[in-house]
Formats: structure tokens, sequence, C-alpha cells
């Protein structure tokens, strides 16, 4: 028998995000502690990421690289929040692709220079300007959650998880969500889901 897939990470990582798509999967995991500076330069992981960098999913013969892309294999293969029709799906490639090119550059923009970086690394006019594209993107969220609960409509998605999953670094570092309470709402209700607090246990205790 096969034994659990294989999550390469630590939890104060994007390997955050495969958690929180593992537990909603329901799959037996294993998180392989890796961390982004040492661990991810050895023979042993450039193996199976030539990227170096974490996350990565090893099941059985399936090797993945990309934190939203290991999502999408998770959930497709596990549990049962996978779309049932065509149009679903592409919206669910919408939201993923649409998270990684407009949410994580100007989120991680504002993070890097407002608590991630050491005080004296940071650069308020850059922290700014990512603020700024991020709201932008909060605005378009704001509007498409418009008289519906989640992305595709009345219930959680694949959509939501990837979405949500990275915002999660606004919404736990302050970020300032009251002009978007739509946003707020949606993001409170997808991070206290019951799959969401186990990984986000993992990552608030590292």
């Amino acid at each position: 028998m096969p034994g659990p897939v294989k999550i390469y990470g630590i939890p104060r990582s994007r390997a955050f995000r495969c958690l929180m798509a593992a537990e909603e999967a329901r799959v037996e995991y294993e998180l392989v502690p890796t961390d982004f500076t040492e661990g991810v330069k050895t023979a042993a992981f450039r193996a199976i990421n030539p990227n170096a960098k974490i996350p990565a999913l090893v099941d059985g013969d399936t090797v993945l690289f990309e934190s939203l892309a290991i999502n999408l294999y998770l959930l497709r293969k596990y549990g049962d929040l996978w779309p049932r029709t065509i149009e679903d799906e592409g919206r669910v490639f919408q939201w993923t692709l649409w998270t990684a090119t407009e949410i994580e550059p100007a989120q991680m923009q504002w993070a890097y220079n407002t608590f991630v970086r050491p005080a004296d690394q940071r650069d308020a006019a850059l922290a700014a300007v990512g603020a700024e594209k991020l709201k932008a993107a909060l605005g378009v969220l704001e509007t498409c959650l418009a008289g519906r609960d989640y992305l595709l409509g009345a219930a959680y998605s694949v959509a939501d998880l990837q979405v949500s999953c990275v915002l999660y670094t606004a919404w736990f570092n302050s970020f300032d969500l009251a002009p978007f309470p739509k946003v707020k709402a949606w993001l409170d209700r997808c991070l206290n889901r019951p799959a969401a607090l186990r990984a986000r246990n993992m990552r608030e205790a590292a």
C-alpha cells in the first residue's frame, strides 16, 4: 500500500496553504520538516524540487511543486470539494491564477516592508504601493462576493480555499479590511473552518 502524501515544508511558509488543502481533503499526509534556508539546499530536496523552494509534494510517483498547483492536485484527487461542472472548474482555475498574479505580489510587497523584514530593511513607500495594489484586488473580491457567501455561490469550494489561504497573511497580520466588509466576513468564514483551524494551529504555534 502507498504511504501517506508527503508535504515538504514548515507551517510558517507557503506550505501552510497545502496543509489547509490536505486537511480539507481529509487525506493522510506527513509533513516533512524542510526549512527555506538550509533544508532546501540539500541534494535530496533538490531532486524533488529543483527550484529549491518549499513546499513540495510527493504522492507515490507524483512529485509536484508550487503551493497552489499542489492544492489543485490534492483537492482534485481527494475529498469532495472539487466542482461538479466544467464551468465551475474553469472558475477555480480563474481564481487560482488571479490570486497568484493579483493578490500575492501586492500582498508580499506590503508584508515584506511592514513586518517580515527587519525594521531597518523596510521601505515604507514600497509598503504603501503594495497596500494600494492589494486594496484594488480586494475591491474586485468585494464586488464578486455581492449577493453570495462564497466565490462559486452558496457553498465553500476549492476557489475559496485557493484565495483565502493566500490572503491569510493579510487577514492575520491586520491589513485594514474595513473598506471590504464582504471580504472580511468571507475570510472569517473560510479561515475559521475546522480544517483551516487545524492548519492554522500548526502555523500559529510555530
